[in-house]
């Protein structure tokens, strides 16, 4: 019998934890700056977050980027991110300044990736006009190094992660862009049909304007990367609209392929072939469109072996009046959308969806499914079209049939504040066993959400490092078996919603008290095997070495590019 026929579908809905509003007493202070109007583009696309554990301590911290509104830009002025420590007591402490990451551009979202493998986390910066690369010097600071390492891009960057697509150690960085924006010639508010919104004169774009090509760069180890966007065959000549990026061994060959949520556009399904190339299979894959054949508006992009077959399905969040898509990955590079079989599509029609993840709710072992609304005319609020511009969050529950359970009004009143969220990120945040979620919104305070009661279900986490794989194992893949219970995960760099998650690994592991083997794959091919390990608790691994004392993921000295 198949593990999916040993367990009793549709269960009934019983302890459920509650996601509280923690901002307020966590300590956050910062609020995302925002035009009342958003007569442009670019000041409705912004506000991507990233968990970084820049200090080592095992506990993540929070960097929240900012944007200002484009009469602040034309006016030289410029909006403050805010990195915040995590105290490891409930509360962040505000270090921007310290860090010197306070004002790195007009900033668009964030990604995670150690460049230079000194052990230390090093924060990407998407912008209106390119990237910023800040290196983490290991002290609490960072340098931007941006030049120095080769980055050179100046068109309107959005979602980016870095994976090590050719396996010599040292990680690459993708970057999409979105749309060929500039401050010097901005498109006019409701002058032509893609100007419009149900009859109603809004902000321009992405139809209508140009689009602007990707970015593949190369990491060359020696602290510098060479664009090899081109040769590689991800450059997007025809400039699709694109915004959410990830990497992932989809066809389990070895090979980190790449998948790109594009915006009104068909998406991309980048194979990987191997000596540095890449084909684009959207459309042969089954990911480029709908189930109708229709182009929607990828913005947010999830991963996650929800059936527990091993193969990581793909979640992408679009537009009101769409519906985000589930692509079920059915080995071979091959993909079917079950969007409304699965029950996710239906209740995500309304709204407009961004940051997204598969987390385990309840601990059940069973990935559930959350993401974040908001729309990007404030002027909706003027129509009778059923949209509002500030819109509650939802959360599906895994039903462990193929389908999920809409429970967003069952875990608190905090999901259903209405908001116009952007960026959310998914991790452990005080290493109590849940997965919390931090949520950037547009206009405001972000929201930090914790779980509270429920039932007591068992877990295991695991943070993983490199020796002759990349140092912080991006696109590790780690396989848990707990009797019957077979659960598969991967570290990424990037998703959700030009975001970063939690760098570490979570399962939820039910009433399994113990997990009786644990296979990694390493990205340098080499397989790690553990048993026997007790549930509740947090296993640092090191490549080659097995479980080590957490002191031992931290780096002892920092070299120097």
């Amino acid at each position: 019998m198949s593990l999916l026929g040993q367990l009793v579908p549709n269960q009934p809905v019983s302890q459920l934890p509650q996601l509280v509003d923690i901002t307020d007493s966590a300590g956050i202070k910062f609020e995302h700056l925002s035009s009342s109007d958003k007569k442009y583009i670019v000041e409705s696309m912004a506000g991507g977050i990233a968990l970084i554990d820049y200090d080592r301590d095992g506990l993540p911290d929070i960097y929240f980027t900012n944007a200002p509104t484009v009469d602040m830009a034309l006016a030289g002025k410029k909006a403050r991110g805010a990195l915040y420590h995590n105290n490891g007591d409930g509360t962040f402490t505000d270090v921007t300044d310290k860090a010197g990451v306070g004002y790195p551009c007009f900033a668009m979202g964030a990604a995670v990736g150690d460049y230079n493998n000194d052990g230390w986390p090093d924060l990407l910066v998407t912008c209106l006009g390119g990237v910023v690369l800040y290196r983490n010097n290991g002290d609490g600071t960072f340098t931007d190094v941006t030049k120095q390492a080769g980055l050179t891009d100046t068109q309107y960057a959005t979602g980016a992660a870095f994976g090590d697509y050719d396996g010599d150690g040292w990680v690459d960085l993708f970057v999409s862009h979105y749309v060929d924006f500039h401050l010097d010639d901005l498109p006019k508010f409701g002058s032509s049909k893609t100007c419009q919104y149900h009859g109603l004169a809004v902000q321009c774009g992405p139809r209508g304007l140009k689009g602007a090509g990707d970015l593949l760069f190369h990491n060359n180890g020696d602290g510098t990367f060479t664009d090899v966007s081109k040769a590689a065959g991800v450059d997007d000549p025809h400039g699709y609209y694109g915004l959410g990026a990830v990497w992932s061994d989809f066809n389990e060959d070895g090979r980190l392929d790449l998948f790109v949520a594009n915006d009104s556009t068909p998406n991309f399904l980048y194979r990987n072939d191997g000596k540095g190339h890449f084909t684009e299979i959207g459309f042969l894959a089954g990911t480029a469109v709908s189930q109708d054949g229709s182009e929607q508006a990828g913005m947010g992009v999830a991963l996650g072996d929800y059936l527990h077959t091993g193969r990581l399905s793909l979640f992408v969040t679009h537009f009101s009046e769409e519906y985000a898509a589930l692509f079920r990955n059915d080995g071979g590079m091959s993909f079917t959308d079950v969007s409304f079989q699965a029950g996710v599509a239906t209740p995500t029609i309304p709204y407009v969806g961004w940051g997204t993840a598969f987390l385990d709710f309840d601990n059940d072992g069973w990935p559930d499914l959350f993401l974040v609304n908001g729309h990007v005319y404030p002027q909706v609020d003027t129509l009778d079209v059923g949209a509002r511009y500030r819109e509650p969050k939802l959360l599906f529950l895994n039903q462990r049939d193929g389908t999920f359970r809409n429970i967003s009004k069952l875990v608190g009143p905090a999901i259903q504040i209405p908001q116009v969220s952007r960026g959310a990120a998914f991790g452990d945040l005080f290493n109590d066993g849940h997965v919390d979620i931090v949520v950037e919104n547009l206009d405001g305070k972000p929201m930090i959400l914790r779980e509270e009661g429920g039932n007591r279900n068992h877990w295991i986490g695991f943070e993983l490092a490199g020796t002759k794989s990349n140092r912080l194992a991006l696109n590790a893949r780690v396989k848990a078996a707990a009797g019957d219970l077979i659960q598969v995960d991967e570290v990424r760099s990037g998703g959700s919603y030009l975001s970063q998650n939690d760098l570490r690994i979570h399962f939820g592991l039910g009433s399994h008290e113990r997990v009786d083997r644990v296979d990694i794959l390493w990205p340098s091919g080499k397989t790690e095997t553990l048993t026997s390990l007790a549930a509740d608790h947090f296993y640092a691994v090191k490549e080659g070495e097995g479980i080590v004392p957490h002191e031992r993921m931290r780096p002892v000295s920092v070299p120097r590019h």
